[in-house]
């Protein structure tokens, strides 16, 4: 069960969030979706409203579904469940393998786009825009041979956050 709050009331840390308990992206409808973890990503204002930001690689199963389709969701779990969750959905593919049986999620559908029930946040997100990483306008030079040995540069997907929902 989830209630809605307004995104400035999420009192977690966003960077914690993405960067030791990651997340998962989901896109697609009742019909056909796919989910993929992501670690790489970001909350906070941009043209005036809250919005995210998840870094895609162009051969993801799940790219196809952030292009089909026009929301998104970013949804976190709890620690307990990081390891069987993102040991199925960052290193399999959604082409291959059920990834949400094997993980024992059950899909909710009553949102813009599907998440989990077993989450504890949730974003719903509205694609706004869509770039790519270009390797001349990197700074370091580090990032490309460390990032992208094989030149596959991540897709950046803005999406305004219009719902956050927090488990009860």
């Amino acid at each position: 069960m989830f209630k809605e709050v307004e995104f400035t009331q999420v009192g977690e840390n966003a960077v914690d969030l993405f960067k030791n308990r990651w997340a998962l992206v989901t896109a697609g409808d009742g019909e056909k979706f796919n989910t993929m973890t992501v670690s790489w990503g970001a909350v906070g204002e941009l043209w005036g409203k809250d919005m995210a930001t998840i870094y895609i690689r162009p051969q993801r199963y799940t790219e196809e579904f952030l292009n089909a389709n026009d929301y998104f969701t970013v949804s976190f779990y709890p620690m307990d469940m990081k390891q069987k969750i993102h040991s199925v959905c960052g290193s399999k593919s959604g082409r291959d393998v059920d990834k949400v049986q094997e993980c024992g999620l059950t899909p909710a559908f009553d949102e813009k786009a599907p998440y989990f029930d077993e989450a504890e946040i949730v974003l719903v997100c509205k694609k706004a825009a869509k770039s790519r990483f270009n390797p001349d306008e990197f700074m370091d030079d580090t990032i490309d041979e460390k990032w992208y040995p094989d030149k596959d540069y991540h897709f950046i997907y803005y999406g305004e956050i219009e719902k956050v929902l927090i488990s009860k």
